[in-house]
């Protein structure tokens, strides 16, 4: 009885021994291409699976150490797409206004508050709140354009403030009596 003793050319032995030979080479390579010791060993190992999965199919390729280098290429390829698309999305949320939680409805209901609370002041509480705050203009030329001194208009803006406050917080009873 004679046993068969012929061997198919198998690639994936071949890729076997090509993998014991060169996988140093591999980490070489990648390592001074992406210049991180963890991500080259991580594409390192990642080389060697598609490889493997490449020489399964119905025509493999040719297994050489050129071809390996090539796989490992494309997996440092795919690794600096991964990296850009990650890079983008986190600029792409870092844009986004606010935290993500804010809804835009709670902000457009607090500003026609805001504005409510102002038209409802004094009209020398509201002048002094709008050339200060809202025209951003220093103390000094919102003191000229009412015709107050310093002091003056620093004492009707800390009131102007806290009549704003109690009238924002409950708006039914911080309503100011507008005799000025």
């Amino acid at each position: 009885m004679s046993e068969p003793t012929a061997i198919v050319d198998d690639p994936g032995a071949g890729l076997l021994a090509l993998y014991d030979k060169t996988s140093t080479q591999i980490y070489g390579y990648l390592l001074a291409r992406c210049g991180n010791a963890t991500v080259a060993e991580d594409l390192t190992a990642e080389t060697f699976p598609a490889a493997v999965d490449a020489v399964r199919r119905d025509d493999p390729p040719p297994v050489s150490p050129a071809w390996l280098v090539g796989v490992a290429r494309h997996k440092l390829v795919d690794h600096w797409r991964r990296e850009s698309r990650e890079t983008r999305n986190v600029h792409a949320v870092a844009a986004l206004p606010g935290d993500g939680t804010d809804d835009p409805w709670d902000e457009r209901l607090d500003l026609i508050r805001a504005r409510a609370t102002l038209s409802s002041l004094a009209p020398h509480h509201r002048s002094a709140l709008v050339l200060r705050y809202l025209d951003d203009l220093p103390v000094a030329e919102v003191a000229h354009l009412l015709d107050r001194t310093l002091h003056a208009t620093e004492a009707l803006l800390v009131r102007a403030r806290a009549a704003f406050r109690r009238a924002y917080d409950d708006p039914d009873t911080g309503r100011e009596d507008r005799r000025g």
